[in-house]
C-alpha cells in the first residue's frame, strides 16, 4: 500500500522537526491548539477529567519522543489523534470507565469556545444520546464531525479497516436517529391536563 504525501499542514510539520531537535517551544506551540481538540475527542471516550488530562499528557510525551520518526504518511493531526486514541484505550483499561465527571463540565472548563448561554437542552440531549452509543461508535462520530477527519483517516487513527469505520458510522447514526426523538419526548413539557 502506498501512502500519499500530505503537505497540507506545513506549520505543524515544521514544529515536529523543531521538536525532534529538542525545541521545547515547538512542543508548547503544538500542544496549545491540540489540548482543546484532544479534550473534546477524549470526552467521547471517558467522562473522567483526570483520565482525559492524563491521556493528553501521555499523548504529548509520545509526540515529543517520536517527533523525529514522523514519516509523513498522514496529516500530523491524524498521527496525533491516533496516538491519543491508543493512549486513551490504555488508560481506560487501567482506570475503568467510572463516570466521575461529566464531559460537558470538562469541556466548559477547558474550552473557551463553549458558550455558557448556548442551547443547553440540545447539548444535553445530544450528550445523553452519545453516551448510549458504544465507545467505538462515539469515537468515529467525534473524529468525523468534531474533528473533521475523513473515513480513511479515522481508519488510520483507530487502526482498523475502512469497512469497519463505515459500519460503526452507519450504526451510530441509526442509533442516534432512534434515541434523539425518545429523549426529546421524555423531556417535553407536560400540558396542564396531564398528571405528574
Amino acid at each position: 500500500m502506498t501512502h500519499a504525501s500530505y503537505e497540507d499542514d506545513p506549520a505543524e510539520r515544521a514544529l515536529l522537526r523543531r521538536m525532534a531537535s529538542g525545541d521545547r517551544e515547538a512542543l508548547a506551540a503544538l500542544y496549545r491548539p491540540y489540548r482543546r481538540r484532544l479534550g473534546r475527542f477524549l470526552s467521547r471516550m471517558t467522562r473522567r477529567a483526570d483520565v482525559a488530562d492524563e491521556v493528553i499528557n501521555d499523548c504529548f510525551w509520545i509526540v515529543w519522543q517520536k517527533a523525529g520518526s514522523f514519516r509523513g504518511d498522514s496529516r500530523v493531526s491524524t498521527w496525533i489523534m491516533g496516538i491519543a486514541y491508543r493512549c486513551a484505550l490504555k488508560a481506560l483499561r487501567q482506570h475503568g470507565e467510572d463516570d466521575a465527571i461529566d464531559s460537558a463540565d470538562w469541556l466548559e472548563r477547558h474550552d473557551p469556545a463553549v458558550d455558557p448561554q448556548a442551547d443547553h437542552e440540545l447539548r444535553d440531549w445530544l450528550a445523553k444520546a452519545m453516551r448510549r452509543l458504544p465507545t467505538e461508535q462515539r469515537v468515529v462520530l467525534e473524529l468525523a464531525y468534531g474533528n473533521g477527519h475523513s473515513l480513511e483517516e479515522i481508519a488510520a487513527i483507530m487502526q482498523c479497516p475502512l469497512g469497519t469505520v463505515k459500519a460503526r458510522m452507519f450504526h451510530a447514526r441509526v442509533k442516534l436517529r432512534n434515541l434523539l426523538p425518545d429523549l426529546a419526548a421524555s423531556h417535553a413539557p407536560r400540558s396542564a391536563g396531564e398528571s405528574s
